[in-house]
């Protein structure tokens, strides 16, 4: 029993003081976009998908940027179709029902959470570093969490808490301080790019696949190109924070279309840049041991100057990856808790700032926690699951809808939808089961509790099960 559906009709209705205001554009959107996709995937994980796939980390970038590319379709498709808050949550709630609905709103609610607090800790890494070449001493138990031999990341913990301050202050106000953000970022990955690339050496791609294509488990650890793009898929998702954002924007059909489409493009080009440039220029074994290898490869260049505008700009452009995120996450918080599934007081709107104001508060506290205790390869590991899951819905939403609804207007038609959306699911399944075991078993638990708290909780109390049962009475 998949369990009510949603009529477009009624995602199309808003009751008073539960409705989110239309304050963004399209340059909003795509810097919304930008400003979550290139982040800590960029900055951070580079060195840890090298560590995983040596050199061909370059063409595990290209595999994860397809299936994002695929999965952006459908996003576009269906965000210009229902331009409601919510993103894959709420496409699924139209198109498979409210069992469905919740699974992949509960996985969102780990993705976003998670993305936000791999993010901090890869800016906790940026900060450190760059307060540490400065000759600065710091006091390393409050630098790491207690699974790598500290007591918290106390950095982690205070610009989570510094974003969730911002948001708080509302949507347009905290959109437009990303798109500033998001030109320092570009700025100086551009910098990188052109210092690093003329010291590539052909002989730091060899060999190209150490480890192999698939994922295999070697030394203790999954290693291979697919293990390390089940990682690095994470630098490219970002797009789904643009369509949750469906209800904010001015003009939904145009603003999302070129949000969701115009971010994939400018993202991709840049993250094939740098990669090629970052294990061109330094062994990949060397990149896989440092928590801001493009700083460690300028340094390695001799350009110590340029690595410290690189560590300052990624430490003053990765909060912009933060905000995007806990943007999302308040707003699938929000929607989940609009319809009932979650307490609906946590669905109250700020009337001064048109922001859920207790929601994004709790976001924020949560995030921070989870920053300031777990090391950033497990976060992040999680949060792909999450985002995953989200992607194969989407897939699975773009053509339900094609075949249920075909004749209603689409302001994003996705082209060649049945082969996208197969592609799309086989591929994000694939890197799925590419992740660490342990990963997938952690996964599961958290699955099967969010279904326990819906049966007990949600069900019951759901706005679509209600109207579905005034309706047959």
């Amino acid at each position: 029993m998949l369990g009510p559906r949603k009529t477009l009709e009624s995602l199309a209705h808003r009751e008073t003081g539960h409705s989110l205001a239309k304050t963004l554009s399209w340059p909003h959107l795509v810097a919304l976009g930008v400003g979550a996709i290139v982040g800590t995937g960029i900055y951070t994980l580079t060195g840890v998908g090298a560590e995983r796939a040596g050199p061909a980390v370059i063409l595990a970038f290209a595999i994860a940027g397809a299936v994002c590319a695929c999965a952006a379709l459908a996003y576009a498709e269906m965000a210009t179709l229902i331009p409601a808050a919510g993103s894959a949550y709420t496409f699924s709630y139209a198109a498979m029902g409210e069992t469905v609905a919740w699974i992949v709103g509960w996985s969102l609610i780990l993705e976003y959470s998670l993305a936000c607090s791999t993010v901090a800790v890869g800016w906790s890494g940026y900060l450190v570093g760059w307060i540490q070449s400065a000759g600065v001493p710091l006091a390393e138990m409050l630098l790491t969490g207690p699974f790598t031999g500290g007591l918290i990341n106390l950095p982690a913990v205070l610009v989570a808490l510094a974003i969730m301050g911002m948001l708080i202050g509302g949507t347009r106000e905290s959109a437009t301080l990303n798109i500033i953000l998001v030109i320092i970022k570009l700025a100086a990955l551009s910098v990188f790019v052109a210092i690093a690339l003329p010291a590539f050496q052909a002989d730091n791609l060899q060999p190209f696949m150490p480890y192999g294509f698939g994922s295999s488990e070697i030394g203790g650890a999954k290693r291979g190109v697919m293990a390390a793009a089940a990682i690095v898929f994470f630098a490219f998702y970002g797009f789904d924070a643009v369509a949750t954002s469906a209800e904010e924007a001015k003009n939904p059909g145009r603003d999302l279309t070129i949000g969701i489409i115009g971010s994939m493009l400018v993202c991709t080009v840049i993250y094939m840049a740098v990669a090629f440039a970052a294990v061109g220029a330094l062994p990949f074994q060397e990149l896989g041991h440092s928590a801001e290898p493009l700083a460690l490869v300028l340094r390695a260049l001799d350009q110590p100057f340029a690595a410290h505008v690189i560590a300052l700009a990624a430490i003053i452009a990765l909060p912009s990856v933060i905000l995007v995120m806990m943007y999302g996450q308040s707003r699938v918080f929000f929607v989940m808790a609009r319809d009932g599934l979650l307490p609906r007081a946590l669905a109250r709107i700020n009337p001064k700032t048109g922001a859920p104001t207790r929601i994004t508060l709790m976001t924020g506290v949560s995030i921070a926690l989870v920053a300031g205790i777990f090391p950033l390869d497990k976060i992040a590991e999680m949060a792909n699951a999450g985002t995953l899951i989200a992607f194969i819905a989407v897939g699975a939403c773009l053509m339900i809808m094609r075949r249920r609804e075909p004749a209603l207007p689409r302001l994003f038609r996705c082209p060649q939808p049945y082969l996208v959306g197969t592609l799309a699911i086989a591929g994000c399944a694939y890197l799925l089961f590419s992740l660490p075991t342990d990963t997938l078993i952690r996964f599961a638990i958290w699955n099967v509790a969010g279904l326990i708290f819906y049966c007990l909780y949600s069900r019951p109390r759901s706005s679509a099960g209600r109207d579905l049962a005034a309706q047959r009475a």
